[in-house]
């Protein structure tokens, strides 16, 4: 590593190099423990859903970051968007807990899933300070709109691209075949899980 990096770049390597693809790993954890605690047959479409919710709420404020300037905007959403996961996440243990069992390596999982995204959007912050005190002060004028990221990210500038066919092969494929899984189970088994449709 070049010493001469100063403090913003290494946060920004910590983010992309660190946290970034361990999101990633932990969610690939939590799916191979939904596999084998059969998911399909026990908590079903229903959870399966929540995941893919759950997914989507992390995956929109990184894109977000990927290939757009942080501003006031993206501050605002990356923001919401972690709220939202975390009502989420409370509601899928919550539901998930008496219908499945939930393993160690499952709860250590969701250790990562569940702080991940604060200290992510915390180093974000870090980095992007002045948008931040922008934002506490309703400073907002001129920064209420979507701007394509100038900064290259990534050794070669091309991380972006690598990234989200890394997410897509490791964290979006996975979890689709678990709600098509969950799917065909409850079709073929004359049964649903989904609020809407319970006939459990």
């Amino acid at each position: 590593m070049d010493p001469t990096l100063d403090a913003s770049t290494i946060v920004l390597n910590i983010l992309l190099y660190v946290l970034l693809p361990l999101w990633v790993v932990a969610g690939g954890v939590d799916w191979f423990c939904h596999r084998a605690t059969n998911i399909e047959s026990s908590a079903g479409l229903r959870e399966a859903l929540v995941h893919a919710v759950m997914g989507v709420q992390v995956g929109i404020p990184i894109l977000l970051g990927l290939m757009f300037e942080v501003n006031v905007l993206v501050l605002i959403m990356c923001i919401l968007a972690f709220l939202a996961h975390e009502l989420v996440a409370h509601y899928d243990v919550k539901y998930a807990q008496d219908l499945r069992e939930i393993s160690i390596w499952e709860t250590h999982a969701h250790s990562y899933l569940a702080t991940l995204p604060f200290f992510i959007l915390l180093l974000i912050v870090v980095r992007r300070w002045e948008t931040f005190i922008d934002f506490i002060t309703l400073n907002w004028a001129g920064s209420m709109h979507l701007q394509w990221r100038e900064e290259s990210l990534g050794v070669n500038g091309n991380f972006a691209v690598g990234y989200i066919v890394f997410m897509l092969v490791f964290g979006v494929m996975p979890y689709l075949s678990e709600i098509y899984r969950c799917w065909k189970w409850e079709r073929d088994n004359g049964v649903s899980t989904l609020p809407w449709r319970n006939s459990r």
